[in-house]
Order: structure tokens, then sequence, then C-alpha cells
């Protein structure tokens, strides 16, 4: 995926991870996020590295069909390759508020977004992120997509036309979120096909719970992503449920990038299984 000139991740295995040892990830998953040659392979200590610091960012306003008014700020973060602890690519980051905050939303409802205005927002990121990007030929990217978008034909259909529209070298990874845990498999299966060329793929970013991640095994998707921002994982003694959920999204899919991982846990989730993180902020208290 990340920095790779083909930008191929590895596909798992007959979908399981067998016994095979997560801190010696196979020569194919490896090369698949490799950064350009000409980047140093110095593995440096977790401590010493801004991992959660974004490279850029940027704000747009859209009004939804029901006359909301949406905020839309991206962020670019760096992803690590966990067994070099090295930057290898980078994910946008993507926060929706709406304006006048809930206030804002009292007597209109409707307090979802309809499939016509995710849709608008993910072309408008589409657009926005790959600008923001800035993709070179060993280069990756991720940019996410609502499952309502892709999970259609003309979704989808927008989707590849506006990235066609770019001019770009590079590997784009469409990161797919919201509404997966009730999508049937072989539906997520036919909607993320369209995405697998030599220059894009799909990543399925699924919920931080053992079964909803069981349920997506045989799906060929390029990498599972998992949110540890509700995952207890700051103690040791919060680690067994952590790792477990790390070692069954393994199982599922041969790549498994863990987003808002604490730094000092990057070594143990490389153990469990997970071979990618986008790292979560740890502010300094001062006393």
């Amino acid at each position: 995926m990340m920095g790779n000139p083909t930008g191929r991740i590895g596909p798992p295995d007959d979908a399981a991870w067998r016994d095979e040892d997560a801190r010696s990830p196979n020569k194919a998953e490896r090369s698949a996020y490799d950064p350009p040659e000409e980047q140093p392979e110095a593995i440096l200590p977790l401590e010493r590295r801004a991992y959660a610091t974004p490279y850029e960012s940027l704000t747009f306003t859209m009004v939804t069909r029901a006359r909301r008014e949406l905020t839309v700020t991206l962020a670019a973060q760096p992803v690590f390759d966990l067994a070099r602890s090295t930057p290898v690519s980078r994910r946008i980051r993507r926060t929706i508020r709406h304006q006048g905050g809930e206030r804002a939303l009292m007597g209109l409802g409707r307090r979802t977004l309809e499939p016509a205005d995710l849709r608008r927002i993910d072309l408008q990121t589409l657009h926005q992120g790959l600008d923001m990007l800035r993709l070179g030929l060993n280069e990756s990217g991720v940019l996410p997509a609502f499952w309502r978008t892709v999970a259609t034909s003309r979704g989808r259909f927008s989707l590849l036309c506006t990235e066609m529209q770019h001019d770009r070298p590079g590997t784009l990874l469409v990161e797919v979120m919201g509404g997966l845990e009730q999508a049937p498999p072989e539906a997520v299966q036919a909607a993320i096909s369209h995405f697998e060329t030599t220059q894009q793929a799909a990543i399925l970013h699924v919920s931080p719970d053992v079964g909803a991640v069981r349920r997506l095994a045989g799906v060929q998707a390029r990498c599972l992503s998992i949110d540890f921002a509700g995952v207890s994982h700051e103690h040791p003694k919060d680690w067994a449920h952590a790792a477990t959920l790390i070692g069954v999204g393994r199982q599922v899919c041969g790549q498994v990038m863990l987003l808002n991982l604490r730094p000092d846990r990057g070594l143990a989730a490389h153990e469990a299984g997970a071979t990618h993180a986008v790292f979560a902020g740890m502010d300094t208290i001062t006393v």
C-alpha cells in the first residue's frame, strides 16, 4: 500500500494469519507499505517521534438538502509501519460538525444525513484530499468514503469519475466507513471490488468489536482499520482484550491498521499482529 511503486497491499493468505509470527511480517506484506528507497531504514525509539502530528489540514463548508450547514475538516496524518517505526503513508482524517452545535438540529426532524449529502461530502473530500496528499510516484494515501456512497453504483461511479479527473501517480486507498457492521459481507465484497486496481484499493473501517471483525472473514480487502479511541489499552491489564481484537483482525485480513493507538503501545500492537498505525497524541502533563 504505502510507498510501494505498485501500491499493492498483500491480500490475506486464505484470509488467515495461521501461526505466522506477528513480529516478522512476510516480505510481501512488508514491501506493500515500504517507503521510497531513498528514505532511511533506521528504527527510531517510539518515544522520540511526533507520531500524531498532522502534516496539514483544511476546512470547507457545505449546506445539506435539509438546509443544515456543515463544517468539514480534513487533516493529513502519518501512517507508520510498526515493524520499522517509520512513516510510510498519509491518511486523511475527516471531521464533520454541524454549524451552531446541537441547537441547530432542533426541530428539523431528520438527524441523519441523506445519501445525496454523504455523496457530496465524499466527492468534495476526494477532490480536496487528493490535492492535500499530492501523491508522488512511489507514494500512497488514504481517503475516507461513506459505505452508503460506496454501496451504490451511482456513488461508486461518482467517486471513480472524480478520481480520474486528477492526473496523479501513486496509490489511493479508499477507507470505507459507517455501516459496514450491518452490510452483508457479499455486498461489501461486490462494492469494493470496483476499487481494486494497481493504483487504488479499499480499506475497511470496522468497529472495534471481535464479532464485527470476524463477520468480514472472506472479504478480500487490502487492509482493515480499527479505531482504538474507544478501546482500553492504556494499562497492561487492559491489553489482553486489545491484543485479541488485533489478532482476530489479522486472521481476517493480512494487513491491520490501528487508529488512535497510544505510541507507547506500538511494539505490543505489532507483536499482537497489527502492521500499521496512526498514533494518538501523547500530550505532556506538567505539574
